[in-house]
């Protein structure tokens, strides 16, 4: 059995602009740092045996900061669970495709990294994780978009239709009889102090 903490990155000026980031390198904003620092915050009084994270910027910082609350935790920089690529809407809003493409543009051939990929390379992810760090809480920070298509192949009947939120905290049980969400897209920590 092994414990699984997913956590979204803070915030981007491209999050916020409506703008698809997929594997473009867009850094966290000032709001995004103020989010994982909440984040950190939040899961400092918490055991963790390691940090995995995306290698993006966004992912890499949020990652960073919370382990700055957790001194002596390894952190593991792993491409597997980078954001899913968006081929050629990168950088773009939903006004700009249609713009360029027009409104059916979702059913262009648009380059995007194919489902089965990013579920192949998500899923080899979890399974070394749970090899190496049996009975062991892993934190795993990553994006949006992967985590969801992760979520629906470890949790399949999670409810996802709001999406996952930045700074979100997901935990996992992963165990032979199946997997259990014990919580799901929680931001208290974000609430907390603006109440």
């Amino acid at each position: 059995m092994t414990t699984i903490g997913l956590i979204r990155h803070g915030v981007t000026a491209w999050n916020k602009e409506g703008r698809a980031q997929g594997s473009s390198d867009i850094p966290l904003d000032a709001e995004g740092i103020a989010m994982a620092e909440r984040v950190a915050a939040r899961l400092a009084g918490e055991h963790w045996d390691v940090i995995y994270t995306s290698p993006l910027s966004r992912a890499k910082m949020t990652a960073e900061i919370i382990g700055s609350e957790m001194p002596g935790v390894p952190m593991v920089l792993d491409d597997r669970i980078r954001e899913t690529g968006g081929g050629k809407i990168e950088g773009t809003t939903e006004a700009e495709r249609i713009e360029k493409w027009g409104a059916n543009w979702r059913e262009l051939d648009m380059g995007f990294e194919p489902h089965d990929e990013v579920i192949s390379r998500g899923m080899a992810c979890i399974h070394d994780i749970q090899d190496k760090y049996p009975g062991k809480r892993v934190l795993l920070v990553s994006h949006g978009s992967f985590i969801k298509r992760l979520l629906h192949e470890l949790v399949p009947d999670a409810d996802l239709d709001q999406g996952v939120d930045n700074t979100s905290v997901t935990i996992l049980t992963l165990q032979d009889e199946g997997n259990q969400c014990s919580l799901l897209n929680c931001t208290a920590h974000l609430k907390a102090v603006d109440a």
